[in-house]
């Protein structure tokens, strides 16, 4: 009996530890939802970050990403987006839409995008402008599984679901040429808040910038390399960074190390499964204070890519950007 008493004891405190966790990475976050959600394969999805990348890869170009954050932690970021762009070849004008969900312990948030995209081509480079706009839908019960009169505990400040319905707006520019390109973006370019009933704020959407850049170097004809670089600044303060390699053998299978500041190393792995048709995945081990609680996160990726030809319907090697 008292072994048994014991044991219901640490499964209660090992999920009040849980929460905890949860409750302070909560506190640290604010509703940026699609403005803030970190991919370790955003260089597949570049127009997440930049609104001048839609239509780049000048096909019909279809994008899925799935990313299940800080595994063991109860409440931890599930997210996922869909996206699709297009640019006719000798068209200057490229077009994209997307889709996307990003859930976070009693927060939700769901939005749709619309990009556009003008390019302005040189003899060897082009310079690229786009801009973004859509809608983000953003949910959060804070009131669920606790009494509405007193709250269950739960700070004033937060004793009523929130439900709030929020435009996005971004602008981007990229210059690129056969084998390099650099990019500087601000995809959330309005710092919206939300009010509960007192006129606090219980949260808001603040800016990042990115600033980006990669070169693709033939090794050989069966190997080619890309390092990348991503800088991020969050309110014009803080710094962050990517550094990624990722290397493509007879443009087939693709293998990527990255490191982010502060936060993991992360593996990556790319499969050409048919002509047109890529699958990825990429694990982040942390190196933050979380490793002590989550076995890391896991992140998938899938993309089609065809063209209108019906000669050449659909694309046989990788685009590396």
């Amino acid at each position: 009996m008292v072994h048994t008493i014991i044991y219901i004891l640490l499964i209660q405190l090992n999920r009040l530890r849980t929460q905890l966790i949860l409750c302070f990475c909560l506190a640290c976050t604010v509703v940026q939802a699609q403005q803030d959600v970190i991919y370790s394969q955003y260089m597949n999805n570049m127009m997440n970050i930049n609104p001048a990348y839609a239509g780049n890869r000048t096909v019909h170009n279809i994008t899925a990403l799935y990313r299940k954050q800080w595994v063991n932690v109860e409440g931890a970021p599930t997210t996922g987006c869909l996206s699709w762009d297009y640019r006719k070849d000798e068209s200057n004008v490229g077009y994209g839409v997307q889709m996307y969900s990003d859930k976070l312990g009693v927060e939700k948030s769901t939005g749709f995008q619309a990009f556009y995209s003008y390019h302005i081509p040189f003899e060897k480079s082009s310079f690229i402008f786009g801009i973004s706009g859509g809608v983000m839908i953003y949910r959060a019960a804070y009131l669920t599984g606790t009494d509405p009169n007193t709250g269950g505990g739960v700070d004033p400040s937060f004793r009523e679901d929130v439900n709030a319905i929020l435009p996005v707006v971004g602008i981007g520019a990229l210059y690129s040429a056969h084998n390099w390109y650099i990019g500087l973006s601000a995809p959330a370019l309005l710092k919206t808040k939300i009010y509960n009933n007192d006129y606090q704020v219980i949260s808001a959407a603040n800016n990042r910038y990115f600033l980006t850049g990669g070169y693709i170097f033939d090794v050989s004809t069966q190997l080619k390399l890309k390092p990348s670089l991503m800088f991020k600044v969050h309110n014009g303060t803080t710094l962050h960074y990517d550094v990624n390699l990722n290397a493509w053998i007879n443009n087939t299978v693709g293998f990527g190390l990255s490191y982010r500041s502060n936060d993991a190393f992360v593996g990556m792995f790319e499969l050409q499964i048919m002509p047109g048709l890529t699958l990825g995945y990429a694990y982040d081990y942390l190196t933050s204070n979380l490793k002590t609680y989550s076995k890391g996160s896991h992140e998938l990726m899938l993309r089609f890519e065809f063209e209108n030809n019906k000669r050449s319907q659909y694309i046989q090697s990788p685009r590396y950007y």
